[in-house]
């Protein structure tokens, strides 16, 4: 199946559950994945904002924001992505929004 192809699906499923926190987060990995970063930003930053606690969101907006040279923004995301992820207590998402964070900063 094609990224068109799965998000045309998406969309469909999109339709009935609006506010998926999942498909949300998969339609917008998709744009990356074909370039439309403008509508992939639009989507992660809805979903921090309506779902702060979907930590996943937070590593792949940081890499968007860095993608689209704003490191400054890209610093913000993955840190509140670190604050989110220590009190859910997910270890892995937090080392990796860590190490996300260290890269970008050294």
């Amino acid at each position: 199946m094609s990224n068109l192809d799965r998000i045309k699906q998406i969309k469909i499923i999109l339709n009935d559950t609006p506010d998926d926190e999942f498909l949300n987060y998969a339609l917008a990995i998709e744009y990356v994945s074909i370039g439309k970063l403008t509508d992939a930003l639009e989507l992660f930053e809805k979903l921090v904002v309506k779902s702060p606690q979907y930590f996943a969101t937070y590593y792949h907006l940081g890499k968007l924001h860095e993608k689209l040279n704003d490191p400054d923004n890209a610093q913000k995301i993955y840190e509140a992505g670190l604050l989110i992820t220590k009190k859910l207590n997910e270890n892995h998402a937090y080392k990796e929004l860590r190490g996300a964070l260290d890269e970008l900063l050294y």
